[in-house]
């Protein structure tokens, strides 16, 4: 029964992926200079089976276009999140505290380069991103430059102090593909093959779910309206506040539900934390 379990999960990945090739490769393409950046926006996110975004991407039609970078339309990331020894970013969210933080290096594993990158969360409920470029600088560390980075701007966009102790905490990996509503200025990031993992211990998500994340100026995009049609409701949910319930089994109250259907399987018992 277990292997027929791993073996329906493998399958269950494959084709998520799979989908999402070929919903990439049946769009007009777009180069990255043609996307606008949408560093303020409205996020909203869903997490849908994949015959629903099989469904979504036939009721989108030839209004979206997908991102293409060098040849390739899918696109591998992972994720360092930095936090607090006490996770302060973790329960600043948790408790839907109004001005909070989330800070990361990402790197984009198929040629686009690493960056840091701090994202904000006001009290109008928007979200603001800053990055700088990280090349050449590991993916747990941060530089002095860095951490003036983050001192001014949390002091001058949030009026927040920066926490005295930030330490790489986990890492997200997982596959990507853009799709561009240039009509509306609008995004909706695809994500597929989810591994949660902090150096001991790892939780992989499930492969045939595929998280969407809807990104627009006003949060009235297009896709927002069509996911709507589908009966699918937005979820209120980060992969880094997953990913720390799951590996460190911490209360999750707001993402339980989510986290019981996108996560299921727990990792074995901690032992000591190593990220690297």
């Amino acid at each position: 029964m277990t292997e027929q379990r791993g073996r329906s999960a493998v399958m269950g990945e494959l084709y998520a992926d799979a989908l999402l090739a070929g919903v990439a490769a049946g769009m007009p393409p777009i180069g990255l200079e043609e996307v606008p950046e949408l560093m303020s926006r409205v996020d909203r996110k869903y997490l849908v089976t994949a015959s629903t975004m099989a469904r979504l991407a036939a009721e989108a039609g030839d209004r979206l276009c997908v991102l293409r970078i060098a040849g390739r339309r899918q696109f591998r990331y992972t994720s360092t999140y930095f936090d607090t020894p006490d996770l302060l970013t973790y329960r600043q969210h948790r408790q839907g505290r109004r001005r909070r933080f989330k800070l990361r290096t990402r790197t984009y594993l198929d040629g686009g380069g690493r960056w840091l990158e701090l994202k904000l969360s006001g009290a109008r409920g928007s979200t603001d991103k800053h990055r700088i470029p990280y090349d050449g600088t590991p993916s747990g560390t941060l530089t002095e430059e860095a951490l003036d980075f983050v001192r001014d701007t949390l002091l001058s966009e949030l009026r927040l102090i920066m926490p005295e102790t930030l330490e790489p905490v986990l890492a997200t990996d997982y596959r990507r593909v853009t799709l561009i509503d240039l009509s509306g200025g609008a995004r909706l990031t695809c994500d597929t093959s989810l591994l949660c993992r902090d150096g001991s211990r790892s939780a992989p998500a499930r492969g045939d779910l595929v998280l969407l994340e809807s990104k627009s100026a006003d949060g009235r995009a297009m896709i927002d309206t069509l996911l709507r049609r589908l009966g699918v409701r937005p979820v209120n949910v980060s992969k880094y506040c997953l990913a720390v319930a799951a590996l460190r089994d911490l209360p999750a109250n707001r993402w339980h539900p989510v986290l019981h259907r996108y996560l299921p399987h727990r990792p074995a018992p901690r032992q000591p934390l190593v990220v690297g």
